[in-house]
C-alpha cells in the first residue's frame, strides 16, 4: 500500500508513541465514506472507566437519580438515527451542504479564531491527520457555530436523547473532524454528544479537580506529554465512543477530547 508523502508527515508524530498507534486499515463497518483515502486512524482506544449502560435498561428517575448531577455515564441504543447517519454520509452532506458556509474555529480552550470557508473547501483541503507538535491556534475544525436556519433539515432528523433536566431544553452542535484532533480541556453545562461515524476518545474530571493542562496545546500533545505521568489519583475518568453510544456529562464537569478517526459527531447542550 502506497503512503503520499504529505500524509506520511503529517503522522509521523504519532508513530512514536509507545501508547498511540496508527494503523492503515479502513474503520469497520460503514463509515460513511468519511474514512481517509490513506486510511490512517489512532488506534488505541485506551482505557473505559465510565459506566456504560443499555438506554432501556435505565429509566428517566434513575438517570436523574445516579448520573444527572454527579456523574458521566455512556447510553447504548438510546435513540434510532439510522435515518439521521444517512444524511451526514460524505456524498449526502457535500451534495447539500458543500458550497454553504461554514464556521471553524481553533482547538485550544478558548477557541478565540473563527473562520468562514464552504464545507467542501473544508473536507478538502483542512480535513486530514492532525500533528502532535501543532498549536491549538493553528488548528482549525468544524464544530458548533452552525447556522441552525441553513441547517435546520438535517438537525430535523436527528432523535435527541430524551433523558432531559429539569427546566433545561437542547441546543445542538454539529462537527466533522480529522484524527487527531479534538478540544482541549474545558467545561460548560450538561450535555450529551454521541458520534455518527468515526470514534472519539473523551477525559473527564469533575468541578473540583481542574485537570493540569496548557490552553493552548492540544488534547493530543497532551496524551503524549501529560497523560502518561499522571499519577493514579490524578487520572482522569476516559472511554472512547462510538456510533450508537451517547455520552452523557454533567455540568462544569471539565472535559477534552480527541477523535481517533475522521469522525462525524453532534452534541445536545442542555441549558
Amino acid at each position: 500500500m502506497e503512503y503520499n508523502t504529505a500524509v506520511l508527515t503529517a503522522c509521523a508524530q504519532f508513530v512514536l508513541l509507545c501508547f498511540i498507534g496508527i494503523k492503515a486499515a479502513e474503520p469497520s463497518g460503514d463509515g460513511g465514506g468519511w474514512s481517509s483515502d490513506s486510511g490512517f486512524r489512532l488506534q488505541d482506544e485506551g482505557d473505559c472507566n465510565i459506566d456504560i449502560l443499555d438506554g432501556f435498561s435505565l429509566s428517566h428517575q434513575q438517570f436523574i437519580e445516579r448520573y444527572a448531577y454527579s456523574r458521566p455515564v455512556i447510553l447504548r441504543g438510546l435513540t434510532d438515527n439510522t435515518r439521521f447517519r444517512s444524511l451526514c454520509s460524505k456524498a449526502s452532506l457535500l451534495e447539500e451542504y458543500g458550497a454553504s458556509k461554514v464556521r471553524l474555529s481553533t482547538a485550544n480552550t478558548f477557541s478565540y479564531r473563527k473562520v468562514d470557508i464552504p464545507l467542501q473547501e473544508y473536507v478538502d483541503d483542512l480535513l486530514r491527520p492532525q500533528s502532535a507538535d501543532a498549536l491549538g491556534s493553528e488548528t482549525l475544525y468544524f464544530f458548533g457555530d452552525n447556522n441552525f436556519t441553513e441547517w435546520q433539515s438535517l438537525f430535523e432528523q436527528y432523535e435527541s436523547p430524551p433523558y432531559v433536566l429539569p427546566r433545561t431544553s437542547g441546543a445542538y452542535s454539529f462537527g466533522i473532524a480529522g484524527p487527531g484532533t479534538g478540544v482541549p480541556f474545558h467545561w460548560h453545562g450538561p450535555g450529551y454528544s454521541e458520534v455518527i461515524y468515526g470514534r472519539k476518545r473523551w477525559f473527564l474530571y469533575p468541578p473540583d479537580r481542574e485537570p493540569h493542562f496548557h490552553p493552548n496545546r492540544t488534547t493530543l500533545s497532551w496524551l503524549r506529554d501529560t497523560y502518561p505521568h499522571l499519577p493514579e489519583e490524578e487520572a482522569p475518568l476516559e472511554c472512547t465512543i462510538r456510533p450508537g453510544e451517547v455520552l452523557y456529562f454533567p455540568d462544569r464537569w471539565w472535559h477534552a477530547t480527541l477523535n481517533l478517526d475522521t469522525s462525524v459527531f453532534i452534541s445536545t447542550f442542555l441549558g
